[in-house]
């Protein structure tokens, strides 16, 4: 106590002096300094901010509870993170050719991205599938696709992850029924599927049936990749669209979070005990451009979800306290002015996110304003990644901004504000009836609105866009998808739907409908159903007529 009132007394005396000389002669650039999501920056850190932080409670050590400095006793030190590019445009042979290239570029995890109509339940020959086919990412409408998509992939020592939501059941199935096909057990594969429908509702809006049927199919995931598929995440729970909507980091993280506690509890309201499944989960989250706060937000994370696993839930097993996480540098920062901007913006974002002690990460390619990136492109983001691995250093030791003034109030702040989230969606009786209530999408879109008058004002500066500004825009090569690869999808779902065994594929069809009326669990019956040829809008079809389509209600 002597000790830290000594530094308030020097603290004093240095405000007094050096500081107020110092700003007699140079003003500071603002009265007030804040973060991006406005949480206010002093001066300087020091003792007096972590007012009641206690170094075993707030910061322990790596490996063990609360988890603050990483889930792992010696993170980076003993294996570096996943390097993962979001790949997948066009036919699944063009997607195939990419996957080989940034594997033999160094790239240590695969990660798919899908088409609109493939997002959204509808096979390619659908009408509302017009001019989308494989445009923002590829087109699989069938088993059959997966196969040509995985095509001599060691499935066994890489694992995938499939951003894919609504029909995220189907894709497992067929992922599953492909890699048998190529001779993998299910032991053996190992991935991600995104899975997450509470941030659809929520943030975006890609969604087949309501709310509670949806968790109804989350539920019965859970138990199949439980049961069945020891080494997959059957859901990953997801920040980064709620944040990529407009959220703040501290509502991303709330909101993230409370998404998470109403999937473990759905696990445990289908009859699984929470130290079966917890250790599976896994969770997604975006990485902006404010690094420290960033970085505090990643810290805070790991804090809040082992409480809530180990207080809330009752968790025994350690590993059931782990907050594992990949992330995603922050898509909504590129800028279609001076794109080669963006190649900086993704450097800050992804150092923040391994400082933060991410799991897995996916850095954004310069050009994704414009288009799907190009092979160039996608290869300066992956040589960003192994530039931070294998050249800056920090890597080399744990957590080495712990212990930071300000990284630990920072941290601190976040963990109080998601908390008070948290208990404000608690008092709604939990996420789904706060989604149903529209509360998260209302507190997103008023966030969103008072950052966009903030850049309008110029209170905050984005290079090249409200300050810096270029007469000529820069002009840089984007990807283009041929016209032809929808022609020959088209044409490729309706051969399959020709040739197969139509009454098999119809009593599969027809067992899946009678076991989602009766309650049952729907997984098994949609992998047979992809067995037999199903395709995927066949299969949506299915949960349209038994669920009802969902039509988001107007949020004011």
């Amino acid at each position: 106590m002597e000790k830290l009132w000594q530094l308030r007394q020097e603290r004093q005396r240095w405000e007094a002096t050096t500081l107020k000389d110092a700003l007699k002669r140079q003003p500071e650039r603002a009265q007030q300094f804040t973060s991006l999501s406005d949480l206010p920056i002093n001066r300087i850190y020091g003792p007096d901010d972590l007012k009641g932080f206690d170094l075993e409670r707030s910061l322990g050590l790596p490996g063990e509870y609360p988890f603050t400095r990483g889930i792992h006793p010696t993170m980076y030190r003993g294996r570096l993170w996943t390097m993962r590019q979001f790949a997948g445009f066009g036919s699944a042979e063009d997607s195939n050719r990419r996957f080989h290239y940034l594997l033999e570029h160094g790239q240590t995890g695969l990660s798919v991205a899908f088409d609109m109509p493939t997002l959204m339940g509808y096979d390619s020959d659908h009408p509302r599938a017009l001019g989308e086919v494989g445009r923002e990412g590829v087109a699989i409408d069938s088993v059959q696709d997966m196969e040509i998509l995985l095509r001599d992939l060691p499935l066994d020592r890489v694992t995938t992850s499939m951003t894919i939501n609504a029909p995220a059941n189907v894709l497992l199935a067929m992922y599953v029924a492909a890699a048998e096909n190529m001779g993998f057990t299910r032991a053996q594969i190992g991935g991600t599927t995104q899975t997450d429908m509470l941030k659809e509702f929520i943030a975006q809006k890609e969604w087949i049936v309501p709310p509670r049927p949806s968790m109804k199919l989350i539920q019965d995931m859970l138990v199949f990749g439980t049961r069945e598929l020891p080494r997959w995440n059957v859901i990953s729970i997801s920040g980064y669209h709620i944040r990529e909507a407009g959220a703040t980091a501290v509502q991303e993280l709330a909101f993230t979070l409370a998404d998470g506690v109403a999937y473990v509890q759905a696990g445990i309201d289908a009859g699984l005990d929470v130290d079966e499944f917890a250790p599976r989960l896994s969770f997604f989250f975006d990485c902006h451009n404010d690094f420290f706060e960033e970085v505090a937000k990643f810290r805070a994370a790991r804090r809040l979800w082992a409480r809530i696993m180990r207080d809330r839930f009752k968790a025994k097993n350690p590993h059931s306290w782990w907050l594992r996480f990949h992330t995603q540098t922050a898509g909504v920062s590129l800028t279609a002015q001076q794109p080669l901007n963006n190649i900086v913006r993704v450097a800050i974002q992804a150092l923040a996110a391994v400082l933060g002690g991410t799991q897995s990460l996916h850095t954004n390619s310069m050009d994704e304003t414009y288009a799907l990136p190009t092979e160039d492109a996608v290869i300066v983001a992956l040589r960003t990644q192994q530039i931070i691995a294998h050249e800056s250093g920090v890597a080399d030791t744990v957590d080495p901004l712990g212990g930071s003034y300000f990284v630990e109030s920072m941290t601190t702040t976040m963990e109080e504000r998601a908390e008070a989230y948290i208990q404000k969606i608690d008092d709604l009786d939990g996420m789904v009836r706060a989604v149903e209530l529209g509360y998260p999408q209302r507190e997103i879109a008023e966030a969103s609105y008072h950052y966009q008058q903030q850049l309008e004002r110029k209170d905050k500066t984005i290079v090249g866009v409200n300050e810096f500004v270029l007469p000529e825009e820069q002009r840089i090569p984007i990807l283009r998808i041929d016209p032809e690869v929808e022609r020959r999808q088209i044409e490729r779902v309706r051969r399959i739907r020709a040739k197969r065994d139509e009454v098999r594929a119809r009593r599969a069809l027809d067992d899946l409908k009678r076991a989602a009326d009766a309650g049952e669990n729907t997984m098994y019956k949609v992998l047979e159903c992809v067995k037999a040829g199903g395709t995927m809008g066949e299969i949506c079809d299915v949960f349209r007529a038994v669920y009802g389509e969902y039509r988001e209600p107007a949020i004011i």
